[in-house]
């Protein structure tokens, strides 16, 4: 929201109140209280008829700095609120002299300056000299009101440095750096062709190494250099604004401190990892229809593990009942049990919404499960469908009563859930049961809604067994992956929007993510179709997906059969590396899928890349999305070898190159011992046992140390590789059946032990 006009001008409605200068201070139980006058105070009589701005320094865990600040404490601030993490411990001290104040968690400090008519707080990192990573000054921290529609925002602007990118604020299809766009952080059904988004997240990350967290679940706007050009604006409709800076020292640093702060990815199952293959959104299928898909996949050699059915396993009109459409599913229980006794895992889509048609409306209407309107009635609407109401999850009874329903199907031999929508939620004249704030709800319900079906399915599945794929999210939402990238046309434009969307997300600490195969909105040529099983079968999760037509590769040409294959069996192959990459990203925060900027920060090529991107520490992959087969993709410092080819490329340089459809830019970084499977049908296997080890670009003096999960996701060998005079020893403790190979003959023994 843009409160001035030009440089010099506030907007005739707006009625600013700025932080001037310092004017007194509190410190208690490690948190700092600075009262900001929004005038100078030249005398005792400047105290009178003149707001003062309370702003509070304090810190939940090492080098995360929060600020409050306040203008009415005594005005409404419900929630909900985003959960945060906290550290224990002493790593907060305060220092005062008589020119500033100095707030500092761990190694990051705010210094507030007492200069008269001198407002100005400065966040430095000390591990450098006291860098400067951002400040607030001259008319940036201030109180708003519209003098014509008497709402009140509090505003805070933070400084752009020269260079200085902004990525991230959760899934964006518009460009990858930020810079001066206008982002409102508001969950709105859009697809992947406009601005707004399903998943909307009010943290920036940027490439000085820093991150800005605002703690406010409602709706947020966002200036990136869009208002004052030198200036991060960020906006809340309320008489408080808090917000935290995050100081990881590089992007990389501070994805991992956010995820530690907002909470961890938990860990998606491995056979998760496979390709999955649904019925799409409105064609028309029944038994006979998927299982001639299941063996059309078979038939061909097409690896396939998991099956979705979408929205019509349900009669229409009555989404969500939970209950198979008996016209067209007749034996549901053994239709579930011939297909999992092929080795198949089975999905369902679901959503909070409850159709006027549906078995569970009177249900839940007569229990107090539903959001109400103002007058107690059941909030209704005719949009998606008929009659619809919305379970409340801020009531726990409500909660109870819908992980019932799907422990039902669990009992059917349902593994996981596609929990869609969530973000088609009123606003104005409702009520939640625990008196939630309206507007915040709208966001934040989709977080809500993936925690109520994650946990059911982790009590049910266990830890490390749940999954869902879910649509919507919020700030924390990362914890109950996977999330799915959306609604996408079948169209390489779309294709590329796809990816800013899914790197913009994964910049917020998202680590596993998806997108439909070949395009949702519409039907795509066999000549896309076949480039996206590329980049679907490398991203971290892959699902052939689409609205009014099947995405089974032999509808598209025989071609696709061949393509779809090689690299579902590439990626089950690659699996031992990739899970150690899904557990990193489980237990470090740093997303499978990522931008190059956060790997290589040091590498300015790569701050501005969203045509390609690493899948975990050592691969990089730029997917094509021309249909001469022609792409452009930068490799950083180094040697990188083409997976597919063995082709060495030296790196700190452009390529432009022309491949067919069973390549691509699959690069494996220098000094890297990949894990490769014995296996190429399932993604779930003994990941330790007749395992090689393909040693790429192995230099003089390397030392690697690398971690192999087992399909539970522990420690389950570890590998300890050293070149040194001459020769590559390789170390393996665990597992059994152990190989070592260059990929590219050094003529270098290798001694495997």
């Amino acid at each position: 929201m843009k409160f001035t006009n030009g440089y010099w001008r506030i907007r005739e409605e707006m009625e600013p109140v700025y932080a001037v200068e310092y004017y007194d201070a509190e410190v208690k139980n490690k948190e700092l209280t600075v009262y900001a006058a929004t005038k100078h105070m030249g005398d005792r009589g400047d105290t009178l008829n003149q707001p003062l701005l309370t702003v509070t320094f304090s810190s939940p865990m090492e080098n995360v700095i929060k600020v409050s600040a306040v203008h009415f404490k005594g005005a409404l601030y419900k929630g909900p609120h985003y959960e945060v993490c906290r550290q224990e411990g002493d790593f907060v001290s305060i220092e005062e002299d008589e020119e500033k104040i100095v707030f500092t968690s761990g190694h990051t400090s705010a210094v507030i300056s007492k200069a008269a008519n001198g407002w100005k707080v400065d966040f430095v990192d000390s591990m450098e000299g006291n860098r400067l990573l951002t400040e607030s000054s001259f008319r940036n921290l201030a109180y708003m009101q519209n003098k014509d529609t008497k709402k009140n925002y509090m505003v805070e602007q933070l400084l752009l440095d020269v260079g200085e990118y902004v990525y991230g604020m959760g899934e964006r299809y518009t460009p990858f750096v930020k810079n001066g766009q206008t982002v409102e952080i508001w969950n709105e059904d859009g697809g992947t062709a406009s601005e707004q988004t399903y998943k909307n997240v009010p943290f920036y990350l940027t490439n000085k190494g820093y991150g800005v967290f605002v703690g406010h679940a409602g709706d947020v706007h966002f200036e990136v250099g869009s208002e004052k050009v030198e200036r991060v604006q960020f906006s809340v409709e309320t008489e408080r604004l808090e917000y935290y800076i995050l100081n990881g020292e590089t992007p990389k640093g501070t994805v991992q401190l956010y995820t530690k702060l907002t909470g961890r990815p938990a860990l998606p199952p491995s056979w998760s990892f496979g390709l999955w293959l649904t019925t799409s959104f409105t064609t028309s299928y029944d038994e006979e229809t998927v299982t001639g898909f299941i063996q059309g996949m078979a038939d061909r050699d097409i690896p396939l593990h998991t099956f979705h059915f979408d929205c019509f396993w349900m009669k229409g009109y009555e989404w969500c009942n939970f209950e198979w459409d008996k016209d067209t599913f007749p034996d549901p229980a053994g239709m579930l049990k011939r297909y999992k006794e092929r080795g198949l895992h089975i999905c369902v889509w679901i959503n909070s919404y409850i159709g006027q048609k549906s078995a569970l409306f009177d249900e839940g209407m007569e229990h107090g499960y539903f959001v109400k309107n103002l007058d107690g009635s059941v909030w209704q609407c005719d949009r998606w469908q008929a009659g619809m109401a919305l379970v409340d999850f801020t009531n726990p009874e409500a909660c109870k009563w819908y992980q019932g329903k799907l422990e039902r199907l669990i009992d059917m031999g349902v593994d996981c859930f596609k929990t869609d929508f969530g973000e088609r939620i009123p606003v104005t004249g409702v009520q939640y049961y625990d008196g939630s704030d309206t507007v915040k709800m709208h966001n934040y319900y989709a977080y809500l809604y993936n925690k109520t079906v994650f946990e059911l399915l982790e009590r049910r599945m266990g830890r490390d067994k749940a999954v869902v794929f879910a649509r919507s999210t919020a700030a924390g939402g990362q914890k109950f992956p996977v999330h799915w990238g959306g609604d996408c046309t079948a169209t390489y434009p779309s294709m590329a929007e796809d990816l800013r969307g899914g790197l913009s997300l994964s910049a917020c600490g998202y680590g596993f993510w998806s997108h439909d195969i070949g395009g949702f909105e519409q039907t795509a040529s066999a000549d896309v179709y076949k480039r996206w099983c590329a980049f679907g079968l490398l991203s971290s999760h892959s699902r052939l997906h689409g609205s009014t037509s099947y995405r089974v590769p032999w509808l598209f040409d025989e071609e696709a059969c061949d393509v779809l294959r090689k690299f579902v069996k590439l990626k089950c192959s690659l699996m031992p590396y990739l899970y150690a990459q899904a557990v990193k990203a489980h237990r470090e925060g740093i997303p499978m899928m990522r931008p190059m900027f956060l790997e290589f920060p040091e590498d300015l090529t790569c701050e501005t890349l969203d045509r390609q991107y690493m899948l975990g520490d050592s691969l990089m992959v730029a997917p094509i999305f021309k249909e001469s087969g022609e792409v452009s993709y930068y490799l950083p410092e180094g040697i990188w070898t083409n997976y597919l080819t063995n082709e060495v490329k030296e790196g700190g340089k452009w390529y432009k190159e022309t491949f067919d459809y069973f390549h691509l830019p699959l690069m494996v970084r220098e000094n890297t011992a990949l894990a490769v499977g014995n296996r190429d049908d399932r993604p779930d296997y003994d990941y330790t046992a007749d395992t090689t080890l393909k040693l790429y670009g192995i230099r003089e003096g390397a030392r690697i140390h690398t971690t192999i999960p087992d399909i539970d996701g522990r420690d389950g060998a570890t590998v300890d590789v050293i070149a040194e005079n001459g020769e590559i020893k390789v170390s393996v403790k665990g597992g059994k059946g152990w190989k070592a190979e260059e990929a590219v003959d050094s003529g270098r023994e290798i001694v495997l032990s």
